[in-house]
């Protein structure tokens, strides 16, 4: 087998597994929430957990890009990812749920971006673009991860046994595919973070992903809470299910979806989706139309992550790695902001109404990247 395939099928499975492990934390959101007996203005306090500890990461992260290749920081951050998923499981006071969300989250962070890094370095190898593939199988590990919790909660197995097993499967897995990652992917250039007046193109890029974190990520936390406590059922996975079902399939055909109607396009097809199917979703709240409208939301947000990533590494200013650390650090900070202000809305308002957040959310990729793409025509 020809050695870029090899190094394709290995980085496909780290993106694959972490996938599998995110989505069975994010389903399981319910039943911790359940457990521990939070209401929603709490639970949205214990998920800002997750990314403060990705923003204190951020130093570390930008210094482990410039220092080493992609290849080691992807197995001990995974280490990090798998171990602190079991902790999740085992935790039985609010303290050590929210130690282990925050290693959990940190461990995550650094994954991501040598994850990431090491998809640009690939790309390069191959004509076509294979970007969007590898955050399509992101996807649809996450799609098996919440088929697998559904049977888990329709079986009443414990957080605990559920969390350890997909850990130890998973870790077992990455030692395998990590013999065949690329070894040597250190940019020579860019790797410095410069403080001062932002980088337009990477700003640009920043905000479209903070709209595209706030958006998933709320999802990921809120979906399965939507279909448990406004929809009333007792599979409450079923909302999440259908989301991450589309958005993986969607994604396997983005690349394709880019090359025939160009990125900007793409991003306001994806706006109109998301607005769409979050109306549908709060204006007829029971479980065909909602269950559709989660499916749009989930073809809308799949292509925004890899475009967004690909465009980044085109920077002039910084190197692959670097710039997709810093255009994470706003992701991070659309998940720092989402979840908990989804909660506190919720707690005020009520959840429905709180879902507006992702309306205004997905209509702002259509500004936003019709400024980003006016700056990079001018520049070019």
């Amino acid at each position: 087998m020809d050695l870029k395939i090899k190094q394709r099928a290995a980085l496909s499975t780290y993106f694959f597994l972490t996938g599998l492990c995110f989505a069975t934390w994010a389903s399981r959101i319910p039943t911790i929430k359940t457990f521990f007996n939070f209401n929603e203005a709490e639970l949205g306090t214990v998920l800002l957990a997750m990314p403060i500890s990705s923003i204190i990461g951020l130093p570390i992260s930008g210094w482990i890009i410039s220092k080493f290749n992609s290849r080691k920081p992807i197995i001990i951050s995974f280490l990090f990812f798998s171990f602190s998923l079991i902790l999740i499981g085992y935790s039985t006071t609010p303290t050590l749920l929210i130690t282990a969300i925050c290693v959990f989250s940190f461990g995550m962070r650094i994954l991501n971006i040598a994850m990431n890094t090491q998809s640009i370095t690939l790309q390069k190898k191959f004509k076509k673009k294979i970007v969007s593939s590898f955050h399509g199988l992101w996807s649809t590990g996450g799609l098996i991860g919440v088929g697998f919790s559904t049977i888990m909660v329709k079986m009443d197995v414990s957080i605990a046994n559920h969390l350890l097993l997909i850990s130890l499967f998973s870790l077992i897995i990455a030692f395998i595919a990590f013999l065949y990652l690329i070894k040597d992917d250190k940019s020579i250039t860019g790797n410095k973070l410069i403080f001062g007046k932002p980088d337009p193109f990477i700003f640009y890029l920043g905000i479209l992903i903070f709209f595209a974190a706030l958006c998933e990520g709320g999802m990921f936390d809120w979906s399965g809470v939507y279909f448990k406590e406004v929809i009333k059922e007792e599979v409450f996975t079923y909302g999440y299910l259908s989301f991450m079902t589309c958005m993986a399939l969607s994604r396997f055909f983005s690349d394709k979806l880019m090359d025939a109607i160009g990125m900007p396009k793409t991003y306001i097809l994806s706006a109109i989706l998301i607005a769409i199917g979050i109306s549908t979703a709060i204006f007829f709240p029971s479980f065909w139309p909602s269950l559709f409208g989660f499916c749009l939301v989930g073809i809308g947000t799949a292509p925004i992550f890899p475009m967004t990533f690909i465009l980044a590494g085109t920077s002039n200013k910084y190197s692959p790695g670097m710039a997709i650390s810093i255009i994470s650090t706003y992701a991070i900070v659309g998940m720092l902001i989402g979840p908990p202000l989804i909660g506190y809305l919720a707690h005020a308002l009520g959840l429905k109404s709180a879902f507006f957040i992702f309306v205004f959310a997905g209509l702002s990729f259509i500004p936003i990247s019709k400024m980003l793409f006016i700056y990079k025509n001018k520049m070019s």
